[in-house]
């Protein structure tokens, strides 16, 4: 039996389909319903199983508010080069983050933190306890603020 691998544009299109559709908190029944299809077969094109067709592909944009274009879009702003592309391997840190669950989330949360000050001390927490952890320096959240010189 042939098994039909995904081609690596419809899976990075439906990559792209997926991470747009959960930032905007869309359920993948909701993105269906819009474009008259199953939730099903949302999971195939954002698989990259099912390739998406040309009117598809405007409706999906649509409902994704975004362009067509987005979809073929890379991260470093240069046209897209799919020639080779491996999916599979890990590119930049970075992206492969933003496109974890807890990446979204944590995102999400911090673009509706208005005030920049407590953008800025949760940076420097988020640094100080990365920093704590690479050189396994046990966290003492009630001490953070004395200086290394009074501490035991």
């Amino acid at each position: 039996m042939n098994v039909k691998t995904p081609n690596a544009i419809d899976t990075y299109v439906g990559m792209r389909m997926r991470r747009r559709r959960q930032l905007l908190g869309m359920s993948q029944e909701r993105l269906a319903e819009q474009i008259g299809v199953t939730f099903q077969q949302v999971q195939k094109y954002e698989k990259g199983i099912n390739r998406i067709g040309a009117s598809r592909l405007q409706k999906i944009a649509e409902a994704l508010r975004t362009s067509p274009a987005f979809f073929f879009e890379q991260d470093d702003s240069e046209a897209p080069i799919f020639a080779g592309l491996d999916l599979s391997a890990p590119i930049d840190p970075v992206a492969e983050f933003l496109r974890s669950k807890e990446g979204l989330v944590l995102n999400k949360a911090f673009v509706k933190i208005e005030d920049r000050r407590i953008r800025e001390t949760i940076i420097s927490l988020v640094k100080a306890m990365a920093q704590a952890e690479s050189s396994d320096i046990p966290l003492d959240p009630l001490r953070m603020d004395e200086p290394e010189s009074r501490r035991e």
